[in-house]
């Protein structure tokens, strides 16, 4: 594939809406996320599952930087200042997952699979919020 037409594919990516691009991407991002939690879980023990998510949140983040970047707000340069946007982000939204997860799992289902999965999921859209207004907010094309 010409460098041209990769060029042309991405400015096309890009031009569609990016809470599209986002659901897309973010349900990678999530799977990617969830399989971690779900291995953490398996190799570390249910009882531990807030150590499991802490695990998931800090090996994704790498893999969700680079796609939130590249393929969400399609942004150019600034992959520190960026980086260290998007690691305030996740701190936030960390926490949040840690304590929605926390209360699924007390009052809702002791299923931490389960809990996890909706966790996630509320998570995103905290995250969408602050990537899009705070992390990428100034370097969009």
């Amino acid at each position: 594939m010409s460098r041209e037409i990769a060029l042309n594919l991405y400015n096309k990516w890009c031009s569609i809406p990016d809470k599209l691009r986002f659901l897309f991407v973010g349900g990678v991002n999530a799977s990617f996320s969830y399989i971690i939690f779900a291995i953490a879980v398996y190799l570390i023990g249910q009882e531990h599952y807030q150590i499991c998510v802490a695990l998931q949140w800090a090996i994704s983040s790498v893999f969700s930087f680079v796609n939130q970047k590249v393929f969400v707000f399609c942004t150019k340069g600034h992959w520190v200042r960026e980086y260290v946007k998007c690691c305030t982000t996740w701190v936030v939204s960390y926490a949040f997952n840690a304590v929605i997860l926390e209360i699924i799992v007390r009052c809702v289902t002791k299923n931490v699979y389960v809990g996890q999965i909706v966790s996630i999921l509320m998570a995103a859209v905290v995250t969408y919020i602050l990537f899009k207004y705070y992390a990428f907010r100034h370097h969009k094309q």
